[in-house]
């Protein structure tokens, strides 16, 4: 039976899994549809908006970095997965810490900055419906959408030093660092989940209050 420890730390699916050849092929075949896929639709999206001057706005924008991003994932992280799924679990490639710190940091990158531009997305339509025209002209404009974009992949790049404490999350040998840094992990993810939240609800309280002053002068 193979070591069930040295294949969890590379592929955190199998995690949910009962660790088996079976299970790592179909892990392997599931991880090499997502990233043709992933990648293939991606790259539409970034040619679409490249190619039709109506399409390039600052929403837009955002979007296209989100596809970069999560290209990152898809055309890089993913298909590594799919092969090392291939390999024996006492295969080197998975017990090399730097390798595996590369590939974590891919896919950290990736997801980091693809979960800013949603939030960047949300912030722009949110200004957009909620704020005078004015005021979104004078913050979206050319120089302030690049440094929002740019702001991103910074903000993604600062966890890097993170990551050595990520791979002990879930070992015997966990100590106070990683516990840290799955805590900072999750205040993130919570961050910006309620400033979606905040941005979207408040597009809808705009929108019904709208839609309230148009009854109101049909009427």
């Amino acid at each position: 039976m193979p070591n069930a420890s040295s294949w969890s730390a590379s592929s955190p699916l199998l995690l949910l899994w009962e660790d088996s050849s079976g299970t790592r092929i179909f892990l392997s075949l599931l991880y090499a549809v997502l990233a043709i896929s992933g990648t293939l639709s991606n790259v539409m999206v970034i040619y679409l908006v490249f190619s039709f001057k109506k399409l390039q706005t600052t929403s837009n924008a955002f979007i296209v970095n989100g596809c970069a991003a999560d290209l990152s994932v898809c055309a890089l992280w993913m298909p590594q997965e799919a092969v090392l799924g291939l390999l024996p679990p006492n295969s080197s490639s998975l017990r090399s810490a730097e390798y595996r710190l590369l590939r974590g940091g891919l896919l950290g990158l990736g997801l980091t900055v693809s979960l800013a531009s949603h939030l960047l997305v949300a912030f722009n339509r949110y200004v957009l419906i909620t704020k005078l025209p004015s005021v979104y002209q004078a913050l979206y404009q050319r120089r302030h959408t690049g440094c929002m974009i740019g702001l991103s992949w910074a903000l993604a790049l600062l966890p890097v030093p993170l990551l050595p404490g990520l791979w002990t999350l879930g070992s015997a040998q966990s100590d106070g660092s990683s516990r840290y840094t799955a805590l900072l992990l999750a205040l993130a993810v919570l961050g910006q989940t309620a400033l979606l939240l905040h941005c979207y609800l408040g597009i809808v309280r705009r929108v019904r209050g709208s839609a309230k002053r148009v009854s109101v002068l049909n009427f």
